[in-house]
């Protein structure tokens, strides 16, 4: 029967001979020759995404035959077997809820990196994580569990993926961009296109879609005016049913008549240059109805004038009475 070596935090003793070479890592702790230094703070996560327990660590053995990573309560003393969340050499000892999403950052062992990324997050996943190291020394198996333990909260996801949008213009092809949040590996998500015209239900919009390594997706199409303030959603959707989404409104700038189809002239002045010419009508249709009414109604004028005969003093009074109208 292997001899398996146990201690507990009592014995515990503090020691150097651990290099994290990692900031943001605890003092090495150290017993019996066996290091290991962890993240000094609780690891906080989001749902969907990924996170990183930065490990190192140095032992007596001879050699290195598996790293083993545990997953339980705080509460109890030592992890279990029930417990194994990695195994670097037995994939059926992982509890099924973890296998293939946990992984060494360096599959050496012998280069002291015991970290491991842990993808696909779920709520679930909060909690402490232990770690033992197997190995040989006097050409006996043996383990050793260390006792300091990483602690991880996960949250649920409020990161959103991110799209770019250029400038959009009637009749020339272009392209939408969508990059899932999070750069830790894991299964890729399902990125989807939907857009919403007022009063319209969600429908996937018309284009060519292309994804790029899994957390970045395109949409290619030729804008429209019917495109105009229509709103495009990308949803990501990650493993465990957790999903995330941004939506973002096209805003059609430009457009203009040019060999039978709309260029670039600005709507704003469109409208503008329809309501100046339908005032313009309207004055001149008021001109011309008051022109005709005034030349018909013609008004009769009496005029008078004194004509002097002869070389008395005296006036005569001519009246003559004249139609005349007025232009």
């Amino acid at each position: 029967m292997f001899v398996l070596i146990w201690v507990t935090l009592l014995c515990s003793v503090t020691g150097s001979s651990a290099d994290t070479g990692t900031s943001g890592m605890t003092t090495p702790v150290c017993l019996y020759g066996f290091c290991i230094s962890l993240s000094e703070e609780e690891i906080t996560a989001e749902a969907g995404l990924c996170t990183v327990i930065h490990c190192s660590f140095s032992t007596v053995f001879e050699s290195i035959t598996d790293a083993v990573w545990y997953k339980c309560d705080q509460s109890k003393r030592r992890c279990g077997e029930s417990d194994i969340i990695f195994h670097s050499s037995n994939q059926n000892k992982i509890q099924p809820g973890f296998r293939g999403r946990v992984s060494l950052l360096e599959p050496n062992l012998y280069k002291g990196n015991c970290s491991i990324d842990i993808s696909d997050l779920d709520q679930s996943d909060s909690g402490s994580y232990q770690f033992r190291v197997n190995g040989l020394i006097n050409q006996r198996y043996d383990g050793f569990t260390f006792s300091p333990r990483a602690s991880v909260s996960v949250k649920a996801l409020t990161q959103k993926p991110t799209v770019e949008v250029p400038a959009l213009t009637e009749g020339q092809q272009t392209t939408l961009t969508c990059t899932a949040p999070g750069l830790c590996s894991g299964s890729d998500p399902i990125i989807t296109w939907t857009w919403r015209r007022s009063a319209e239900d969600d429908s996937y919009i018309t284009g060519n879609i292309t994804t790029t390594h899994g957390r970045n997706s395109s949409l290619t199409f030729t804008p429209s005016a019917k495109h105009h303030s229509t709103e495009v959603t990308c949803k990501v959707n990650f493993r465990g049913n957790t999903s995330t989404q941004e939506t973002v409104t096209l805003n059609l700038t430009c457009f203009a008549q040019e060999n039978g189809g709309f260029s670039a002239i600005p709507l704003t002045v469109t409208v503008v240059s329809l309501i100046v010419n339908i005032l313009l009508i309207v004055c001149l249709i008021f001109l011309w109805s008051s022109r005709k009414k005034m030349k018909q109604n013609q008004e009769d004028k009496t005029y008078v004038c004194l004509r002097k005969r002869d070389i008395s003093p005296d006036y005569d009074v001519v009246a003559q009475q004249v139609s005349a109208s007025v232009d």
